[in-house]
């Protein structure tokens, strides 16, 4: 029995073997390997040591994608003096373009099983060429025979490529960034647990500094010196942000690879497992499901527990047809953490409307602000200012203040933190209601300074829900899901954009609320009923919070 033991393969990392504390100490605690699949030495691999590395990755990688997605409107509709079916056709190429980055992250979910820096270097090198395809694109009708209908053809294929590479590239970047970052810290380890906690703060900020620069500088660079100068800059940077996040391979920490494929196979083979086995009885003693007492057992979702019943066949059973007892606790984790996801499509169709209702509010308002004049799309500054300055403020203020009161690690528990969020953003689309309402009664031009605070309690807002989003959906999904879990908080952005356009379509052709001439609409309507489907979600939210089993 004790050779037996010895040679367990839950036993083989030596963190899980009887030690002396000195020898324990050495390793990670949450079975995490290095480069070399050796167990990961504390001292030498994860920590902030190494997400410096990925931050700066993911620093230029936001920047990069801001470079184009900031300005394309301009790029795709004015680029050479486009005549106006042309641009009608760019427009339409643009809308497509902006689809391309939700299909980028349902593409990730598919390769999730993989190393996340594997696909971190992959994404990154797609990027890379997406971004230098959308560099030397304007200078193809000059180097193109002008008179040549084939000219036009491969200008608008060259643009669309590297669009979709650009899209691809961020879609596949983002989501294996963020679970490999929270990889580099021991979550068995107490100070690195709560450095965990603070790695989210500073990828989100990180991300907006890239988005800042790109919005400001390079939108400038662009306009007023060229579009080959202001995508040649970014693209060297992804290039640098790449062999940045190369050089530090070895220091990194790795989640081992799950056995059994990919992790959405394994979801769709209890699904598959389940459904095959509908008509069949369930055991009164669940030990006798396949494989059980590798994974704690759980009641709930009882139903695909039938993809674990055990026939007594001489047949032999495929993973289609049956299913262990982890891999269904699996689906069952994913399937808890889901009524957070759907609260979070509707913040993100509230926070849409800084691109959308609200830059359309801007434009009826009176945009000169002493001796300048503000463009509304540069409003979404504001909300990146708030961001900037409520990260730290969060992580060095509120934080330990909160600890103080709750006891909790992270001050709040990520719950918690998403709920802030989501009342904030109510309080946002109300406080734009009444805006507008005062607007419509007023008889003079209103500055375009009162959205400001708008979008500042909107920043204010993400850091608390969309930073708690990616916390929880990590720390939530199980062991070797951490990637599909972070992909999936990054899709409900994509779902919440989908949204809006949905509510944006359906109240304006119900109502009219929503006019070419909001003079003779009532966007204010718009906005508290954006308000009141937010308060509903909050207590959609808070409900399933209160019976949410971790």
């Amino acid at each position: 029995m004790e050779a037996a033991d010895e040679e367990s393969p839950l036993l083989s990392h030596p963190c899980l073997r009887p030690q002396p504390q000195d020898e324990y100490s050495r390793y990670t605690s949450d079975g995490t390997v290095d480069v070399n699949r050796q167990p990961a030495l504390k001292h030498s691999t994860g920590n902030w040591r190494a997400c410096f590395f990925i931050l700066g990755a993911e620093f230029s990688e936001c920047l990069c994608f801001a470079a184009v997605a900031k300005n394309l409107v301009t790029y795709l509709t004015s680029h050479h003096g486009a005549p106006r079916e042309q641009r009608r056709r760019r427009e339409e190429r643009l809308h497509l373009g902006r689809q391309l980055l939700p299909h980028a992250d349902t593409r990730l979910l598919q390769c999730s099983s993989l190393s996340t820096s594997f696909i971190s270097e992959t994404f990154s090198l797609t990027m890379c060429q997406g971004m230098f395809i959308m560099t030397s694109s304007p200078a193809l009708p000059w180097l193109l025979p002008r008179s040549s209908d084939e000219s036009g053809g491969v200008h608008r294929a060259a643009v669309y490529l590297g669009l979709y590479l650009v899209a691809l590239g961020t879609g596949g970047i983002k989501p294996c960034a963020t679970a490999l970052g929270a990889d580099q810290f021991d979550g068995a380890d107490p100070a690195e647990r709560v450095a965990k906690g603070s790695f989210f703060n500073w990828y989100y900020f990180s991300i907006n500094i890239g988005s800042l620069l790109s919005a400001t500088l390079l939108v400038w660079v662009q306009d007023n010196i060229g579009w080959t100068v202001g995508y040649a800059i970014p693209t060297v940077l992804i290039g640098f942000g790449l062999a940045v996040f190369v050089s530090g391979g070895k220091i990194y920490r790795h989640k081992p690879l799950g056995v059994g494929g990919s992790p959405l196979t394994r979801v769709c083979q209890v699904v598959v497992a389940a459904a095959r086995n509908c008509r069949l009885e369930l055991p009164d003693d669940t030990s006798a499901l396949h494989e059980n007492g590798m994974a704690q057992h759980t009641r709930q979702f009882r139903f695909f527990d039938k993809a674990a019943i055990v026939l007594v066949s001489s047949e032999k059973k495929g993973p289609w047809r049956l299913c262990t007892v982890s891999q269904v606790e699996e689906l069952k984790m994913l399937l808890r953490m889901s009524p957070v996801w759907a609260s979070m499509l509707v913040f993100f169709a509230v926070t849409a409307q800084m691109s959308t209702t609200l830059i359309e509010l801007g434009m009826t308002m009176d945009n000169r602000v002493g001796g300048f004049v503000v463009p509304p799309a540069s409003l979404s500054t504001f909300d990146l200012v708030s961001v900037l300055i409520w990260v730290p403020l969060y992580d060095a203020v509120l934080v330990p203040l909160a600890r103080r009161v709750t006891g909790e690690h992270r001050g709040f528990t990520q719950l918690q933190r998403i709920g802030v969020g989501l009342a904030l953003s109510a309080a946002a689309m109300a406080y734009a209601a009444s805006v507008e309402t005062r607007r419509l009664a007023s008889a003079s031009s209103m500055s375009i300074m009162w959205l400001a605070p708008c979008y500042f309690v909107l920043g204010a807002a993400e850091v608390f829900t969309s930073i708690g989003m990616l916390e929880f959906f990590y720390d939530q999904s199980p062991v070797s899901m951490k990637s599909l879990g972070t992909a999936l908080a990054h899709l409900a952005v994509a779902g919440g954009s989908y949204l809006n356009s949905a509510l944006l379509g359906t109240v304006a052709s119900a109502t009219g609320w929503i006019s070419d001439n909001l003079d003779q609409g009532h966007l204010d309507n718009f906005f508290w009923f954006m308000a009141a489907l937010s308060m509903l979600n909050l207590l959609q939210f808070v409900y399933c919070s209160i019976r949410y089993k971790s």
